[in-house]
């Protein structure tokens, strides 16, 4: 099993929910973190605090993701803050409203493509440089969703075809990358309750239903899906890559 101490990791969306839980969780393993936000501060600042109280290194930026110039400025400002990166996590993306086929225009359509994979295009293809020159060779998580599995709920159809892509997007990426010692994996998250995503979207009714169905008998949490992607950016012996770890109480199995 592979150390994360001393590891400089870099992760989109982090001022709550998964992102936020994901960033601690590194940081309590060790990592030096720069940590991006899109909506708020707050979380940003917690971290950084939490990481300086234990002689670590943490600072914080704003980006608009979506778009390609401010993605390159944030990745070096992050490189140039942790001295490199070694660890990528692509958490960023929204569901942004449930829409019927029928209600679905361009704009919308286009909006949710770019939030869940011009993002990361934009993100992955900035840090390749510092990846590839990482000492042990460096990991990347992609935030997937178990709607790419199954479909979603209706009115989820552009967000679960983006996060569908996502999982392609990390195998391909897997079997290109792999020769510069780059891992590629992705988490695939159910029902996560604490997340603006399913504050914002899920209403209690669904979460109960949903609940229902699943084998454990729980929603999962922000820390459930943190502890996968830490499992997954550590080295273990260097050979996971292309793979898909489902978060899902077993709701989903295959």
């Amino acid at each position: 099993m592979g150390t994360l101490a001393g590891k400089k990791a870099f992760i989109t969306g982090a001022e709550q929910g998964i992102g936020k839980a994901t960033a601690q969780k590194l940081i309590e393993a060790g990592c030096d973190v720069y940590i991006h936000y899109f909506s708020g501060e707050e979380g940003p600042k917690e971290l950084v605090a939490l990481a300086e109280s234990r002689g670590q290194k943490a600072a914080y930026g704003f980006a608009d993701l979506t778009n390609e110039p401010a993605a390159v400025q944030c990745v070096s400002a992050a490189a140039e803050f942790l001295g490199g990166i070694d660890i990528l996590v692509n958490n960023v993306g929204g569901i942004i409203a449930r829409k019927w086929l029928g209600d679905i225009d361009i704009k919308f359509w286009q909006t949710v493509i770019d939030i869940n994979m011009t993002t990361m295009l934009n993100v992955t293809q900035s840090a390749l440089p510092y990846l590839k020159v990482a000492d042990e060779g460096a990991s990347i998580v992609n935030l997937a969703s178990l709607a790419g599995r199954s479909g979603g709920h209706s009115g989820s159809l552009v967000y679960s075809m983006t996060k569908g892509a996502v999982l392609t997007w990390t195998r391909s990426l897997a079997a290109e990358l792999g020769e510069h010692q780059i891992r590629v994996n992705a988490v695939a998250p159910g029902l996560i309750l604490g997340t603006r995503f399913h504050n914002q979207h899920t209403t209690k009714e669904s979460a109960d239903q949903t609940i229902r169905d699943i084998p454990l008998g729980r929603a999962g949490t922000p820390e459930d899906v943190a502890n996968a992607i830490c499992f997954l950016a550590s080295e273990y012996d260097g050979f996971i890559s292309g793979a898909t770890i489902d978060i899902n109480g077993g709701v989903y199995r295959m």
